[in-house]
């Protein structure tokens, strides 16, 4: 029997390098085969500035716990190891020794930085070519160690003597610019040197100053391309030296000549300049040196990062090369994905291949019309010489591309040419579901592919039209899918930290996109939408266990409920305002996915009701008692307007349709005694549907949950199995690699649906995943952060095993099921520090609690599940 530490983590960090917390909260997870293993105590060895000190505490806490000692000073470093101690007496060894370290936490960290961009009159109404920004230094003495901190007005990479600093892409990534510009840190020492050195920042425009959103503005947050940064040397002697952006540094451009979140790069290798941020640099003739000018500072605004930056995550081979009937070249990557392509080329000078990046052909040849206004169109010109290339400062959704003017004479066009490159937000993969139905298996694969290519520094609802926006009601329907297969749980904190700039300076108004972008439309107060500053909050405590992250969202949510939403008379919503309703509902016009089958007003009512029980219960978990009673008689009143409003006497609800009857039963808003009826008549109407699904986002996500929790899991079972439209598996079937945003995206006859509105990734209907982990898995946290595990599977569906793993705050935890001849068989790990409320299917409702460790249960009379 043994238990171990294997990993000690600072907030919500995976690495703990430039962090914005001085007194940051340590969390550790646990390995090993210890039964029924619960701490006791810990102790904390924190060793900072030549000194150790050990802090010892009697506590069963091991996530996110506070910080022992005197808070962390700006840009300080420290190691920290953690041991634990068993209420039986058998302890943990020390864990290895983690490092954190903080960012510059004030202001005045940042002396004598400026911003700067070259000095030039920027260009109007049009792209912005990116910008080269230089500086040559000199270092006495031998470098101990050296920090890069940076941002950019746009996106940037920085180079020190020639070498490219850190791995993040399209740094720092997409905030809402006017609240927050979050600012990186990088560990630069091994790239410096004594003597002479050279720095270097490319910045390209970004989300900042690019075309976003429907329309064609630009400079939705500013106009012209800077940079802002500070590198911090600190030499063997103790002392520091720093090099800022300031006036001294010069500027020019390179090979790029544009590069465009939704068009693309035009890069032209003829008038690229070898080794700009080198110390022998010699610009060529060709090449124009400048000025630089200082732009308006960010001081203010500046935060270290809540989640993990944008990075490379994986490559993706060329599947085929394919002959369009009209003779084009188009490469097959099997794969719908985000990211871009890298080349390995040799061709004539000049030479200009052009690469159109697309989702789906039609007919056999490329498919741009999804893509709306957005061109994803890379353009590369050849020196002449053998090159790599990828794009710098763009990135697309994609499967297939069109290559024309390919040198095939020089370059074969194969896998040694071509690969594509994955990019995400850097995530750390927790959760897995594997069931014995191989379409079941790749509608997973489909949904963690299209939370991969949307997760990029914000949730967006697509990668590849012209849109790529951080709609606030796909990410409410997706967050509980999306907080099991990862941990986003720094991420959400960014991006909900915005959500409630946003709304604050919208009178309480959660924008439908957040960062707002004006091209979407004018303030909008809309339920589901704008309810995501509820419920995102919520799920995402119930996930992680984070109580301070709950404390900050709660001024959001708490503004929303009491002056975000317009009230009718009755304390509803005023049905005078526009909603979204059941977007896409299967059943709406293709050309109004608004005109859902269910009421649009039901829809906003039940939402709020339910939004609002959830701010009563996270001031609860507050403390606030008081306003927490206050957000309970408000539910109770609700409820009966509710009721008054859309459920008649005898029970029946006005729209009586999957969504109408979900939401009314999961949000608990009938009356007592007609709940079960209503139950009954939603399981009649799925089964007079053929089992179809007919819902749209509002209801999408809790259908499964909802027939669940009345004991109709077997008629979710045949709905999820289905395969023709609209269902799941039928964008399986039709060869999908991600979710649609239609039901429909790609019609039976093969065809793509004719709408604008068309997209192959979107994650929204992939949050069916949360009730597939729940109800075929087993697993979900009995208790906000997985301190006690639920574990209640249900098989169903013809499937006779799944396995099911996640890694908890507290460490993995795996659930695997067989049934064999009428017998369940589980195999239940769970981690140290932990507890399962374990309940087996047709037990009675039985329900067993057990400790850390290795258990096996069975249970004959099984039947009907295979």
């Amino acid at each position: 029997m043994a238990v171990s530490i294997f990993q000690v983590s600072f907030e919500h960090h995976r690495t703990a390098l430039g962090i914005g917390e001085a007194s940051p909260r340590i969390s550790w997870q646990f390995e090993g085969d210890a039964g029924n293993w619960s701490q006791s105590g810990y102790s904390i060895e924190v060793s900072r500035q030549g000194k150790a000190d050990v802090f010892n505490v009697t506590s069963s806490d091991s996530v996110l716990v506070d910080w022992p000692t005197v808070a962390l000073s700006s840009a300080e470093s420290a190691l920290v190891r953690v041991k634990a101690y068993g209420a039986d007496s058998v302890d943990t060894d020390w864990s290895e020794a983690f490092p954190v370290e903080t960012g510059l936490l004030a202001d005045d960290d940042w002396s004598g930085a400026q911003v700067i961009a070259a000095n030039k009159t920027t260009e109007q109404n049009v792209p912005h070519q990116p910008i080269l920004l230089r500086k040559d230094f000199s270092l006495d003495g031998d470098v101990s160690s050296a920090r890069l901190y940076i941002t950019a007005y746009g996106i940037y990479e920085a180079f020190i003597n020639g070498d490219r600093v850190g791995d993040a892409v399209l740094a720092p990534g997409w905030q809402s610019y006017n609240h927050r510009l979050v600012y990186d840190t990088y560990d630069v020492t091994s790239l410096l040197q004594s003597g002479s050195n050279a720095i270097g920042v490319h910045v390209g425009e970004g989300w900042y100053a690019g075309r976003i959103g429907f329309s064609t503005s630009r400079n939705i947050w500013g106009d012209t391309l800077g940079a802002f940064a500070l590198l911090v040397v600190t030499k063997a002697d103790g002392s520091k030296e720093t090099i800022p952006t300031d006036l001294t540094w010069s500027s020019s451009t390179g090979a790029i000549i544009t590069s465009e979140i939704y068009d693309g790069e035009l890069y032209n290798s003829t008038l690229d300049q070898p080794g700009w941020a080198t110390v022998d640099f010699k610009a060529p003739e060709s090449a124009e040196w400048i000025g630089v000018k200082e732009l308006k500072s960010p001081l203010g605004r500046l935060s270290a990062p809540d989640g993990p930056p944008i990075q490379r995550v994986e490559e993706v081979q060329l599947q085929e090369v394919i002959t369009t009937p009209s003779g084009a070249t188009v490469l097959d990557f099997g794969q719908n994905l985000v990211g871009w392509l890298q080349l390995n080329v040799t061709g004539p000078a000049g030479t200009a291949i052009k690469m159109v990046h697309v989702e789906v052909l039609e007919k056999g040849e490329i498919a741009i019309g999804p893509l709306r206004s957005a061109k994803q169109t890379d353009t590369v010109i050849l020196s002449g010489s053998a090159q790599t290339w990828e794009p710098t400062f763009t990135y697309h959704g994609f499967r297939y591309v069109q290559v024309d003017n390919w040198p095939v004479e020089q370059t074969p066009l194969d896998q040694h040419a071509v690969k594509a490159i994955v990019v995400h937000s850097d995530m750390q993969r927790t959760g897995d579901l594997e069931t014995s139905d191989s379409l079941l298996n790749k509608l997973i694969h489909n949904v963690l592919w299209s939370l991969k290519g949307n997760f990029m520094s914000i949730p967006t609802d697509c990668p590849q039209r012209d849109e790529r926006l951080g709609w606030t009601g796909d990410a409410h329907a997706f967050a509980p899918t999306a907080n099991f297969l990862y941990n986003p749980a720094g991420f959400w904190r960014g991006w909900m930290k915005d959500v409630v700039s946003e709304q604050l300076e919208m009178d309480n108004i959660v924008p439908v996109v957040v960062p707002y972008v004006p091209a979407v439309g004018p303030k909008m107060p809309t339920a589901v939408w704008g309810d995501v500053v509820v419920a995102n909050a919520w799920n995402a405590y119930q996930a992680f266990g984070d109580v301070g992250a709950l404390r900050a969202q709660y001024v959001g949510a708490k503004a929303w409920i009491d002056g975000g939403i317009p009230r009718g008379a009755d304390g509803l919503w005023d049905h005078t305002y526009f909603q979204f309703g059941d977007w896409l509902d299967p059943k709406a016009p293709a050309d109004n996915p608004g005109a859902a089958t269910t009421d649009s007003g039901l829809v906003a009512d039940a939402y709020l009701v339910y939004v609002t029980g959830l701010v009563s219960k996270m001031a609860a978990v507050l403390g606030l008692d008081a306003e927490a009673a206050e957000y309970a008689a408000s539910v109770a009143a609700l409820k009966k307007a509710y009721q008054a409003a859309w459920i008649s006497a005898d029970g029946i609800v006005k729209y009586e349709t999957q969504t109408g009857l979900a939401l009314s039963l999961y949000f608990g808003l009938f009356p007592d005694g007609q709940d079960g009826p209503a139950a009954q008549r939603l399981q009649n109407i799925v089964e007079a549907n053929d089992y179809r699904v007919g819902t749209g986002f509002a209801g999408t996500h809790l259908l499964g949950q909802t027939l669940t929790a009345y004991n109709l899991t077997d008629a979710f079972y045949s709905m999820l199995m289905q395969t023709s439209v609209p269902s799941w598996l039928y964008q399986v079937v039709e060869n999908g690699t991600t979710t649609w945003e239609r039901w429909d995206s790609l019609l039976p006859d093969g065809s793509l649906n004719a709408n604008m509105m068309t997209s192959f990734n979107h994650y929204a209907f992939g949050s069916v995943v949360n009730w597939m982990v729940r109800t075929i898995g087993g697993l979900a946290p009995a208790e906000p952060g997985w301190k006690t595990i639920s574990v209640a599977p249900i098989p169903g569906g013809g499937l006779t095993s799944a396995k099911t793993t996640y890694l908890s705050p507290y460490g993995r935890v795996s659930a695997e099921w067989t049934v064999n001849e009428g017998t369940f068989n589980l195999k239940l790990i769970v981690p140290p520090n932990s507890r399962a409320e374990v309940a087996l299917p047709g037990d009675n409702g039985r329900v067993m609690n057990v400790g850390s460790g290795t258990h096996t249960f069975k249970l004959s009379g099984v039947a009907g599940k295979e």
